[in-house]
């Protein structure tokens, strides 16, 4: 304990300690903050390695994120170019290695600011895709940064439907050689991370042609960039897709290819193969080529949207205990707000849901690690599975946390609204989330092929995977509720999502049955079930992550009061979900508008309770001021010092006003002779 608290109060020490409301808050935690924080991390041992990960991260100056928030764009992208540069020697001088376990806490915290991320999705292509022979070509010179790697499969006309993808490569069997070219632009591949500037080559997705045979969607490394003078290469245009409305570190790009040729050994052949004679021969599943997408995704959910709402939700609610405005009581000092219940109803159920998405997180990491042990035993069972499952999974979450991290910004007020509350960056970032590695609809349509097509395989007795074995349990009655407190018994609750996401997809199953049998073609009758199909998918997501919550809590020890402010959040996580969505539940009577009362009182009850714990909730996240890089949320709570000192460092505040010579002063000296 005295590690982390030693730390984090010297943080606040040079503006005069802690707020003393603040302070207040960490008295009396019902629970040990630093068992919950090594929970989180997976153990002890794992929170004092990310912590030392940390350590030496930012006490490095070429790391600094100070003044970002007043950086231009280039600015901004130069700096993570230095930063990704000095990591390659930070990362050799600290003795970490990509398998070692402190690998996986370096993007933490750098807080993805850094370039070269697509390198990563570059080399695991790579390391899926390509065969045993590529892989010992090409990994060890990206490994050693003789390369720099991008991945271009997004076009501007197609971005998650990849059979539709437009770029062209077509095998030369007199040169064996692979043909690429852009046909028209809206195939040219638009949005690929270090494409802009950086990378010299690129992992291009394109339709196979052999003898005139499209053989659908395959990977091509293709150099395009000279590695001596960064010039581009013959045939290729590329550059900078211009400003977003975040990630402005990172240089998108745009790619145009004008038969560039690439060596038939280029093409990822580790499932499929076009042999000299121009024999195409495939192994395994052609749902391979989706993999490093899946892998992409479970990943994202964490860094992208989990942590995301993370710190959002640590700075919303620490600034929500400094914070005062109004009285509760006559004659009182002004309330802190989130003694308010209308600011713990809008904070407090996304604290919960931070957790549950922590914990549903662990579970695809879980999934993922199953199904890519069983690819490389080429087996490909688990992929329907998996895909469907990240498709859904990143979908939901990110669009939930984009949501939430919204309402966390808009609980601050004004200052929320600063880019020095580290709030808005977080806000534009997470909602980039929702649209990149898929878009959501499009993503929740996938995963709804999967349920309908699992439901009818239930339905028939055949078996399906377990995930998804409740579609073929017997339905449940009536909820069985008497009291506002049954709704604190996760079998109460469990039970009424599965209730509501059976409903949801047997009925839009149903309908889509009945419109083919009544003779609509397939395809139009799926396309007039598809609102109902994503909110069948959503019910379907939300269950499993209430489930495995509250089973997850279940297997917590009791010491320390772990498990008991785990089942408050888990029971605030779930009947927010009923109380959000009501019509769902009181649809078909499963709960009655009585029962609908008592959960919506238990919901308000929990409220009051999970507000003593706030804080030292969002304590146990463990991010250090420099991680959360904002002036509302820094472990002291000097809100209002903080916002000022950040202020003066502003260039407008250091520089003379462009706009007096020129404008203001003879606006301001033509009316000077009649004062």
């Amino acid at each position: 304990m005295a590690l982390l608290e030693t730390r984090k109060y010297s943080q606040g020490s040079a503006l005069g300690g802690v707020n003393p409301d603040l302070a207040s808050e960490r008295q009396t935690p019902s629970f040990s903050v630093e068992k919950l924080t090594a929970l989180l991390d997976g153990g002890e041992e794992n929170t004092r390695i990310r912590r030392a990960v940390v350590e030496a991260i930012e006490s490095d100056p070429v790391f600094s994120r100070e003044n970002q928030y007043f950086q231009s764009q280039n600015e901004k992208y130069e700096a993570a170019v230095r930063k990704a540069v000095h990591l390659q020697k930070k990362v050799h001088e600290m003795g970490w290695t990509e398998n070692g376990p402190e690998f996986k806490y370096i993007y933490r915290a750098l807080s993805g600011e850094v370039a070269f991320l697509l390198h990563t999705i570059f080399m695991r292509s790579i390391s899926v895709l390509g065969s045993d022979k590529q892989i010992v070509k090409w990994i060890p010179l990206a490994m050693q940064y003789q390369l720099i790697g991008s991945y271009a499969q997004t076009e501007l006309g197609h971005g998650t439907y990849l059979q539709g993808l437009e770029t062209t490569a077509v095998f030369d069997i007199a040169t064996q050689e692979f043909i690429l070219n852009t046909p028209q632009i809206s195939a040219m591949k638009w949005w690929p991370g270090d494409m802009g500037r950086s990378a010299t080559h690129t992992v291009v997705f394109a339709q196979l042609y052999v003898r005139g045979k499209c053989y659908g969607v395959h990977p091509f490394i293709v150099q395009i960039r000279s590695l001596w003078d960064h010039s581009l290469c013959p045939g290729i245009t590329a550059g900078d897709i211009g400003p977003k409305m975040s990630f402005e570190h990172t240089d998108n790009g745009y790619l145009m290819l004008q038969n560039v040729r690439v060596s038939r050994e280029n093409m990822l052949s580790k499932f499929c193969e076009v042999q000299p004679d121009g024999t195409y021969v495939r192994r395994g599943s052609q749902q391979i080529n989706y993999f490093t997408m899946t892998a992409v995704r479970v990943a994202l959910i964490s860094h992208e949207a989990v942590i995301p709402l993370m710190k959002a939700c640590t700075i919303a609610i620490r600034y929500s205990v400094v914070r005062r405005q109004s009285k509760l009581k006559p004659g009182e000092e002004e309330a802190k707000i989130l003694d308010f219940q209308t600011q713990q109803e809008k904070l407090l159920p996304h604290l919960a849901a931070a957790y549950a998405f922590h914990f549903i997180s662990n579970y695809l990491q879980d999934l993922f690690n199953r199904g890519y042990e069983e690819i490389q035993r080429e087996n490909f069972n688990m992929l329907p599975e998996l895909h469907a499952f990240s498709s859904g999974f990143k979908a939901i979450v990110t669009q939930y946390c984009a949501s939430a991290v919204e309402v966390c910004l808009r609980a601050c007020g004004g200052h929320g609204y600063s880019l020095l509350s580290g709030l808005p960056s977080l806000c534009t970032r997470i909602l980039a989330s929702c649209i990149y590695e898929g878009e959501n609809t499009i993503l929740f349509l996938q995963t709804a092929r999967f349920l309908i097509k699992c439901f009818m395989a239930a339905s028939a007795g055949h078996p399906v995977p377990p995930s998804v074995t409740y579609l073929a349990a017997v339905k449940p009655g009536k909820c069985p509720a008497k009291s506002k407190f049954d709704f604190l018994s996760p079998d109460i609750y469990t039970q009424a999502y599965r209730h509501a996401a059976v409903r949801l997809i047997s009925s839009t199953a149903a309908k889509l049955q009945v419109l083919i049998q009544t003779g609509v073609k397939k395809h139009n009758a799926w396309n007039e079930c598809t609102v109902q199909l994503v909110q069948a998918v959503k019910a379907h997501c939300h269950y499993i992550t209430v489930k495995n919550f509250a089973e997850t809590v279940e297997r917590l020890e009791t010491k320390g009061g772990i498990q008991k402010i785990m089942k408050h959040l888990c029971h605030l996580f779930a009947l927010h979900g009923i109380f959000s969505n009501a019509g769902v539940f009181l649809h078909d009577g499963h709960i009655s508008g009585a029962q609908m009362d008592m959960a919506t009182a238990s919901y308000l009850d929990l409220l009051a309770v999970i507000r003593k714990d706030a804080v030292p909730l969002v304590d146990a996240f463990d991010f250090t001021d420099k991680t959360l890089n904002s002036a509302l949320g820094s472990y002291d709570g000097q809100v209002y010092q903080r916002l000022y000192e950040w202020a003066q460092k502003s260039p407008t505040n250091t520089q003379m006003n462009p706009a007096y010579e020129r404008y203001l002063k003879p606006l301001l000296h033509k009316k000077l002779s009649k004062l």
